[in-house]
């Protein structure tokens, strides 16, 4: 009987994935195009924080927004009401987005802009395994979800360069402590920074949205 090893086509479809990657953060670098991959839980805010950035940012940056879901056009639909141009990706089971389907994403968006943000599947496991070409990683975590995620999903914490705290005006409602957040999230990754904002109240978002403006103004300064 054959021995089936899953594992190796794991890292075959991941050293793929990570050449595609490659290749096409190089062409959106030369470019200029900053590519933003935001990821999250289900209900975290991932939409509202896409949204919010977007509408205080728009008026100096072009940006555009590509949706994935494993279904619906919802979240598009929001975005567009918004006036930010977007486009739906539905992965049709897939858990995740991969540097092959952003490219597609990218080219159904169409237009020349300064920044992109991807909005990735809802999934606190499977998107962090994929390289999507983004220049930077940052996720979305809520008060609610709790301040023990980064122990129970280190991976995911681990990959990004910018952490998000949502939700922050419910706070008292809940036992969530941003201090023992902070000292969990650094047991896994001792760089990334973390931005306390509820997108209910608009509490952190300027200082977030301005933040982000200076990443994306650094790399299109920066030689090609």
């Amino acid at each position: 009987m054959t021995e089936v090893r899953l594992i190796e086509v794991k890292e075959n479809i991941l050293d793929d994935n990570d050449k595609v990657a490659a290749d096409l953060r190089a062409r959106l670098t030369a470019s200029k195009t900053f590519l933003l991959n935001l990821m999250a839980g289900p209900g975290a805010g991932k939409t509202s924080t896409v949204i919010a950035t977007a509408t205080r940012l728009k008026d100096r940056i072009r940006i555009g927004v590509l949706e994935a879901d494993i279904d619906s056009t919802v979240d598009a639909e929001k975005v567009l009401e918004a006036g930010i141009p977007a486009i739906q990706m539905k992965t049709g089971g897939f858990c995740h987005l991969d540097a092959t389907m952003v490219e597609d994403g990218l080219r159904t968006l169409g237009g020349n802009y300064d920044l992109v943000i991807l909005e990735n599947v809802g999934n606190l496991v499977c998107p962090a395994e994929f390289d999507t070409g983004a220049h930077l990683n940052m996720m979305v975590i809520s008060v609610p979800e709790g301040d023990d995620k980064p122990l129970k999903y280190p991976l995911m914490f681990s990959v990004c360069d910018i952490i998000l705290v949502n939700k922050t005006d419910m706070q008292a409602l809940t036992d969530f402590s941003l201090e023992r957040f902070t000292s969990s999230v650094r047991r896994v990754n001792a760089k990334a920074a973390i931005f306390p904002v509820s997108c209910r109240t608009g509490e952190g978002l300027d200082v977030w949205a301005e933040a982000l403006a200076e990443k994306v103004l650094e790399f299109q300064q920066k030689k090609s």
